[in-house]
């Protein structure tokens, strides 16, 4: 592991331990080395200039949307859509989507492990449209059982959201089954892939997701860049969550025709140094490959998995199939502050993520 190391100033620099990647991942030179080269080489405003330095500019934009619509086999280019942030496509979706297709006595159904960005938007569309909003419901095991998927999604659903890893729990949720019965019952299936793609192959022909999403940030490319994935036929139908410069056709005093995909969904001046390092951030997992990431991360979760369990001071929440956990491990020492807990490792030189309340969430959904 020490040669992957070496590819990260940051590690080089300071002397620590980093175990917060599910928030953000360190940055590896070459996707730091590609944002420099971008605005020493290429720094113009996309799809803005017919000149050349524009032109070129487009083209890397450009270039690194088909690599991305390659490396999650999206069928079309145009159904990779860049945004923020997972948090802004899922409520570019929610206001696209939702807002225009929703309406009472429809249902949305979410996982109860889902993170807020892909719970908060939907309480408020449920508010406005007046579709009811269900959970699917974990059990014991901090998975989701195939009757809880069954059950919930029924013929008044109309969108599921799921996320394929917890970020909370490391869970791999069964995303297949849940597109499979959501399709069967008629409605659309979004999946929050942020814990997912750093770790695992991600095809969403195989999947048949309708809409995926992702942030640049968890899979070591910069901050402030994220991925909508939609089916073409979908985004085709949607309106505009942002209005402005380059998502526009034709503008008149009293109306506006929308250019086509995917500049309908991306208004005004686009991060491009972001895109550029996120397609760097996706050749560099491309070269370790899929495969040797999953065989390092085994051998480390099973190890931690293993010697945390020796300690009977600690409570872990850990589904107990290695198969069906990915690399998050959540716990809490009895007795201590969470915060405290990551204040005296930090002083170590080790960072983790801490919560105010683990228990308490484990307890409001067991309902306890």
């Amino acid at each position: 592991m020490d040669e992957f190391k070496r590819d990260f100033p940051i590690l080089q620099n300071r002397e620590m331990v980093y175990l917060d990647n599910g928030a953000t991942t360190q940055k590896p030179i070459q996707v730091i080395n590609a944002t420099q080269e971008f605005y020493g080489k290429y720094n113009a405003n996309p799809h803005r200039g017919a000149y050349s330095l524009s032109m070129e500019a487009t083209e890397v934009y450009e270039n690194t949307r088909q690599k991305i619509a390659n490396f999650i086999n999206a069928k079309h280019a145009q159904e990779i859509i860049f945004s923020k942030n997972a948090t802004e496509s899922l409520n570019l979706l929610a206001y696209s989507y939702g807002m225009e297709n929703l309406k009472q006595g429809d249902e949305i159904v979410l996982s109860i492990m889902e993170h807020h960005s892909n719970l908060v938007p939907w309480q408020k569309v449920s508010k406005v449209t007046g579709a009811k909003l269900n959970y699917m419901y974990i059990n014991g095991d901090f998975e989701i059982s195939d009757e809880e998927i069954e059950t919930k999604i029924t013929h008044k659903t109309k969108i599921v959201g799921i996320t394929h890893v917890s970020n909370v729990l490391g869970t791999i949720n069964n995303v297949k089954k849940i597109v499979k019965q959501a399709h069967k019952k008629g409605a659309i299936v979004i999946v929050d892939a942020s814990q997912s793609i750093p770790h695992m192959k991600i095809d969403v022909q195989d999947l048949d997701a309708d809409f995926l999403v992702f942030s640049g940030h968890k899979m070591l490319a910069p901050l402030g860049i994220g991925v909508l994935y939609g089916k073409r036929e979908l985004l085709n139908q949607m309106s505009p969550f942002l209005m402005g410069g380059d998502m526009i056709e034709y503008v008149y005093e009293q109306d506006t025709t929308f250019a086509p995909l995917p500049n309908k969904f991306e208004a005004g001046t686009q991060n491009v140094e972001g895109v550029i390092g996120l397609g760097a951030a996706i050749d560099y997992i491309e070269e370790i490959g899929y495969n040797k990431i999953q065989e390092i991360e085994k051998e480390i979760v099973s190890y931690a998995r293993k010697e945390l369990a020796k300690l009977d001071f600690l409570t872990l929440y850990l589904t107990p199939h290695e198969d069906n956990h990915s690399s998050v491990i959540s716990f809490n020492i009895k007795g201590v502050h969470p915060h405290d807990v990551a204040s005296i490792l930090d002083n170590q030189g080790v960072y983790v993520r801490s919560r105010k309340s683990l228990r308490a969430t484990f307890d409001a959904i067991f309902g306890n």
